[in-house]
């Protein structure tokens, strides 16, 4: 059997996606199973042992029609017998009807449909979920083809180099981290800033880290945030700043996963830093923009080693005010309602049982 898994998009998608390779390869150990993400993403499924090649869509290919139905043609030459398509627009739409592969998955979308010959239709967005609505989502994907219960894995799993690994803790001498002490990764910045907790704000909650605990304080942030990322540590108290690696950066995605297993939890923002540390096994305290629904993406919650917050935690009447087109063109006027005082005894918790 041959099996490809499409999951275009972000980091966290790819990530939580590759526990459909997980499941199938367990169900299925002599499959040939394929995953095809976007190239800025393959480094979170390096080293999985469940995934036989790792197909890459750039952005060259995807521009030129030309080099898009090349493309098509050699999907094709592959033979898959499935292909399950988490990702669901219009190029996977059309990879899957070039594909010729029997069996097709995706989530029902009227408008492509006739694309596939299952369409799963995701769970109601109120559904209380065992691992988080993102994983269950995925996990619907697998029903048409009836694996046993005892193959079903949700946990999604990141494998270090060991090369990377040296590194790392060649960069951690660098820097001078103590590694004698706790090291907390704080998730300094979104991906864009409708999912950035206000600086300000964020700097009180390293401020609070840092006066609260005798550890290694390393940021988590792009080049290209450095201006944003220099305002947080400048709010902070002197004695907090020499806690702070501030320029202790991961050169590529790679080294940033070979940094986190090295250090103890994670705080901050929502998105692929906090999605990866989970898939590393270390705890996470993750704060939510206003527009993201939590219910989605708090995944694998147990209120000790993973813990979420959301305004709506606090401020629901906010949100029955607003309704749900209108929460995201005013993220920004809600970020600045969702105060630190709401949260930082549910952040003393988690660092005293984690730490």
């Amino acid at each position: 059997m041959k099996i490809l898994v499409i999951q275009q998009k972000r980091i966290g998608d790819v990530l939580l996606s590759s526990i459909l390779c997980n499941s199938l390869k367990q169900a299925h150990p002599d499959a040939t199973i394929d995953f095809m993400c976007y190239p800025n993403c393959k480094d979170v499924l390096l080293g999985n042992p469940n995934i036989d090649s790792i197909l890459l869509l750039p952005n060259e290919t995807r521009k030129s029609y030309p080099s898009l139905f090349k493309f098509f043609f050699e999907i094709r030459a592959k033979k898959y017998d499935v292909l399950i398509d988490v990702y669901g627009k219009l190029e996977t739409n059309l990879i899957t009807l070039f594909s010729g592969a029997s069996t097709k998955i995706s989530y029902y979308k009227w408008y492509s449909s006739l694309f596939y010959n299952h369409n799963l239709h995701r769970l109601p967005k109120e559904t209380k979920t065992k691992y988080g609505q993102a994983i269950d989502n995925r996990l619907l994907l697998l029903q048409p083809l009836k694996l046993d219960e005892n193959s079903i894995n949700p946990y999604p799993k990141l494998y270090v180099d060991p090369k990377e690994n040296e590194e790392a803790l060649a960069l951690f001498q660098k820097h001078n981290v103590d590694q004698n002490k706790k090291i907390i990764m704080i998730s300094l910045l979104g991906s864009e800033k409708i999912k950035t907790y206000p600086l300000e704000y964020m700097a009180e909650i390293v401020e609070y880290v840092g006066q609260n605990n005798d550890a290694e304080i390393l940021f988590n942030y792009f080049p290209s945030q450095i201006e944003d990322a220099q305002k947080v540590y400048n709010l902070c108290s002197e004695a907090t700043q020499k806690k702070i690696h501030f320029d202790l950066l991961a050169g590529n995605l790679s080294s940033f996963i070979a940094i986190m297993d090295l250090c103890d939890v994670i705080l901050g923002n929502d998105g692929g830093a906090i999605n990866m540390a989970k898939a590393l096994n270390k705890p996470s305290f993750t704060i939510f923009s206003p527009h993201v629904d939590k219910n989605d993406w708090a995944t694998f919650e147990d209120g000790k080693q993973n813990i979420s917050v959301h305004l709506n935690d606090f401020k629901p009447e906010l949100f029955s005010e607003l309704g749900d087109k209108e929460v995201k063109p005013n993220t920004l006027q809600l970020y600045t309602q969702f105060t630190p005082d709401f949260f930082k005894d549910q952040i003393s918790y988690f660092l005293n049982e984690n730490l």
